[in-house]
């Protein structure tokens, strides 16, 4: 009865924030960004529900890459990566030890960043057909000159955003470990419960500070969009995707916000999501809430270069370094 219990109480917090998360996107797009910039914007519906749904009944495309099918697959990994993160930050699943820890949660947030780099090297059409010409993006056939095609430019953008953007959020989140002396969520959560929540502590403000910044890196959203700068990449890994491929997309990246969200609320706050808790009305309102504060942020916010991208990142790490030290007090 228990494991029924459990078993129901986890697959139903994950259809109530798969839900939540299809409205996420347009939430952002059309209740701030909309507001902000003076004009109608999209239905709220249209760019985590409809838009996914149109995509679904779109052709397919066969892209042109040496692995195609590879290629292809690489929105479902990403989305199941981030589907494990949600399941293990579930209570009924802190009995599996390992697998509901913060290092867990880090490597799974990696698979997330690296399939990027995959999509740009398995890439090598800017339009899902192979094209008459090279799309080269500098170079010539010359001895010693180097050649960069568009695809490459994607790949080492996100190489450059695992190596230096996602510093910030993975520092925050080694915040309450060293607050709580425990890698695995059952303990953070438990030591919340007996001390109140870790936002509530200098650490625990700078951390959620760095947490929500590191939140916006790995969204890729302004003016952290350095992963699909529109001025020489087009859309970045995306631009090849087509029919339900790109409705994973769409789908990967409202999941994501909820589910950054929601690790906030379990790490900063001590509430993990349940079903059957009035916890997940938070859960709920931290998810709401992210989104908001992340479109007024950005709709007044330039498009950051390597020049600034760089400092401001460093300086965000260096900010959560003083948090960290912060918590060993």
């Amino acid at each position: 009865m228990i494991m029924e219990y459990s078993i129901i109480s986890a697959i139903g917090t994950i259809i109530i924030g798969f839900i939540i998360s299809l409205w996420l996107p347009g939430l952002e797009r059309k209740m701030i960004h909309a507001r902000i910039q003076q004009r109608i914007g999209p239905p709220i519906s249209s760019p985590g529900i409809m838009a996914p749904l149109k995509f679904f009944f779109k052709q397919t495309i066969r892209p042109y890459s040496p692995l195609p099918r590879l290629y292809n697959s690489l929105p479902l990994i990403g989305l199941l990566s981030v589907f494990l993160i949600f399941l293990f930050s579930v209570p009924e699943t802190y009995h599996l030890g390992a697998l509901a820890s913060i290092v867990a949660i880090v490597g799974f947030l990696k698979i997330e960043e690296v399939i990027y780099v995959f999509m740009g090297s398995l890439s090598k059409s800017v339009m899902s057909l192979r094209m008459p010409f090279p799309d080269l993006a500098k170079g010539a056939k010359h001895p010693n000159v180097q050649r960069s095609f568009l695809e490459d430019i994607s790949a080492m953008r996100a190489f450059r955003l695992i190596a230096f953007g996602s510093f910030p959020l993975y520092i925050a989140m080694f915040i309450p470990v060293v607050i709580s002396k425990s890698i695995f969520l059952g303990d953070i959560v438990a030591y919340q419960k007996l001390h109140g929540p870790i936002l509530f502590s200098v650490a625990g403000v700078i951390g959620a500070i760095v947490f929500f910044l590191g939140y916006m890196i790995l969204l890729n959203e302004y003016p952290f969009v350095i992963l699909k700068a529109k001025a020489d990449v087009i859309e970045g890994p995306y631009m090849e995707y087509a029919a339900k491929w790109r409705a994973l997309v769409y789908i990967m990246r409202g999941f994501l916000m909820f589910t950054l969200a929601m690790l906030f609320s379990v790490l900063f706050l001590g509430v993990p999501p349940s079903i059957f808790s009035w916890g997940i009305l938070v859960n709920i309102l931290v998810a709401v809430l992210f989104p908001m504060l992340m479109a007024s942020f950005s709709a007044f916010a330039p498009i950051f270069t390597f020049k600034q991208f760089y400092p401001v990142t460093f300086g965000v790490t260096i900010l959560g370094v003083v948090a960290l030290l912060a918590a060993f007090i």
